[in-house]
């Protein structure tokens, strides 16, 4: 079942709004949500709360990572032209861009996801004369402990020695 939800008219310029939808797209609405909380963008708050409605035309679904995100794009819309003074009392225009934005979910084609296990490496099986041979050859690790035992045991052969 599809479900989608529209937000037409707002004040973030396209643009921007493409950037967090190129992010998401694709995604299950679970994860979705967990990557626009980390977003840097101020266009993430208009893209989640969206979302959020299309999820809710939904219908009654428990589990959001049984929704994907189908389609998302972001059209232009109207752009507002404004005045702003300039320098000898010329007046200046800049525009401020408004955007279309449509956001469709579906459940078809979605597997839940699961949570994985953690499973026990399998090593293949070692004859022990290997094992010796690689616990010869490993060299001990050096940390400062050791190095601190030895500088003392060395002291105690000169102190030994001197007597």
């Amino acid at each position: 079942m599809e479900a989608r939800a529209i937000a037409r008219f707002v004040r973030y310029a396209p643009r921007k709004v493409n950037q967090v939808l190129t992010v998401i797209r694709n995604q299950r609405v679970d994860k979705a949500f967990e990557i626009l909380s980390f977003l840097p963008k101020n266009a993430t708050e208009l893209v989640e709360k969206v979302l959020k409605s299309a999820v809710a035309n939904a219908g009654k679904l428990k589990d959001l990572s049984s929704i994907k995100i189908k389609e998302a794009w972001v059209g232009q819309g109207p752009t507002l032209k404004r005045m702003r003074p300039g320098p000898m009392g010329r007046g200046l225009g800049y525009k401020r861009k408004t955007s279309h934005l449509t956001i469709i979910v579906t459940d078809e084609g979605v597997v839940p996801a699961k949570r994985k296990k953690k499973a026990a490496a399998v090593k293949a099986p070692v004859a022990p004369a290997e094992v010796a041979a690689t616990e010869e050859k490993a060299p001990a690790k050096k940390t400062r402990k050791t190095a601190v035992k030895k500088t003392a045991k060395k002291a105690e052969k000169k102190e030994t020695a001197e007597k």
